[in-house]
């Protein structure tokens, strides 16, 4: 017969409750096997594994634990665990985990429903919800502005994951939410080195959009690089053609253009809270290293590789000093980082939005394609689209109270 007992007590909340209930329990000699607990709204759900010494009489145990229940308010349900069904449990610990998170305005049934829907068809099973987002009050209006996190652990293998992937993308289509999924491992949770683009991720604006304005030919540029973005281009060929159309142009523009540069949503509070949690952070941009270093000072960016414009007589030649940073060398970059910090290259975190930061994405631990393209979303590990940069915290796990206003 076996001597496992699994205990689930639930109720009203309070401090001292574990203390006066396990009373019972610790005049026996068991040994706890799993303890796990959670509250929502002062109601606590808390269950326990216990093996029973040999001879020990189950029922007057059982029957302990009922009558101190009562007394304290609570309910307990008591079932015995069949050997071989906690060795079939015990056999699970070393299957995949993942961690899923769902980022959205206010947390619906329908998204719930639609998300743990495609678990359970690819064979994952959730072990435990969490949510990372802080309490909602009641009359708060939903804007543009809210956030609701929950994040979800779930085992298994997944049959399909690339059908997997493809189905959280179309549900985050319709119903205008983020839905991310990595493996959780050593390196999801150590993960110390965050690389950005710059033009359109970190900032609002593609620079040499800008200069372009300046120089009169802004829509000449704005196409070819919206081709670029696309990737119907090669970025190379793209940056040769675009660079070329800003022959002539004052250097005394670039300080212009720079003072007037808008972050992107979120930016400035993102790489506040990484620094303040010890990551190290990096520009590596087909843009330009004279508005990287602006973004380095103003922010306090660790390390900055952009390309550097030719300027003679105070103007620009319309070429830029090789080499250029491209998509190939974008990805050499983040793992030259990753080096010079003692870092392994999973353990960093690449954002980008275009076509010519797919290899970046897929070099990284973590690659977010952030507010991107259609084909770098579709290609990207993650996508994230709902909110603005300080999102990408939840992905790293933190919780809102751990985020710094």
């Amino acid at each position: 017969m076996s001597n496992i007992i699994l205990l689930n007590i639930s109720g009203e909340d309070r401090i001292g409750l574990s203390a006066d209930f396990y009373s019972v329990i610790e005049k026996i000699d068991v040994r706890i096997l799993d303890i796990g607990q959670s509250v929502i709204h002062n109601h606590v759900s808390q269950g326990m594994l216990l093996q029973l010494p040999a001879g020990q009489n189950s029922g007057q145990l059982k029957w302990q634990l009922l009558q101190q229940a009562e007394s304290l308010g609570l309910k307990v349900k008591v079932r015995d665990i069949a050997d071989q069904d906690y060795q079939h449990w015990v056999s699970q610990q070393g299957a995949d985990r993942y961690i899923l998170t769902l980022l959205t305005r206010e947390v619906t049934a329908e998204e719930i429903a639609r998300v743990t829907k495609v678990t359970a068809e690819q064979g994952l099973n959730i072990h435990d919800i969490a949510r990372l987002s802080g309490r909602t009050p009641l009359n708060e209006a939903v804007t543009n502005d809210t956030k609701s996190c929950i994040e979800f652990t779930v085992q298994g293998k997944p049959k399909d994951p690339s059908a997997m992937r493809a189905s959280f993308l179309s549900i985050a289509s319709e119903l205008d939410v983020d839905i991310a999924i990595q493996q959780d491992n050593a390196f999801r949770r150590s993960r110390r080195l965050v690389c950005f683009d710059m033009d359109s991720t970190l900032i609002q604006a593609e620079v040499i959009d800008e200069l372009a304005k300046h120089a009169g030919v802004g829509e000449q540029v704005a196409k070819i690089t919206e081709r670029a973005m696309q990737g119907e281009i090669d970025f190379a060929e793209s940056f040769t053609q675009r660079m070329a159309l800003l022959e002539g142009l004052s250097e005394d523009v670039l300080n212009e253009v720079a003072e007037n540069l808008q972050m992107m949503e979120g930016a400035e509070k993102l790489i506040r809270n990484l620094k303040a949690f010890g990551f190290k952070t990096a520009i590596i941009s087909g843009g330009f290293n004279y508005f990287g270093n602006y973004l380095k000072d103003k922010l306090g960016i660790d390390h900055v590789y952009a390309n550097t414009l030719e300027i003679e007589n105070g103007k620009l030649t319309g070429r830029a000093i090789h080499p250029v940073v491209d998509a190939e060398r974008k990805a050499y970059l983040l793992k030259k980082i990753a080096n010079d910090e003692g870092l392994d290259p999973q353990q960093t975190i690449a954002v980008g939005d275009g076509a010519n930061d797919l290899l970046m994405l897929s070099s990284a631990g973590l690659g977010i394609a952030f507010r991107a393209k259609p084909l770098v979303r579709e290609s990207a590990k993650q996508s994230l689209s709902t909110h603005g940069l300080d999102s990408i915290l939840y992905l790293l796990g933190f919780k809102d109270q751990d985020i710094r206003d």
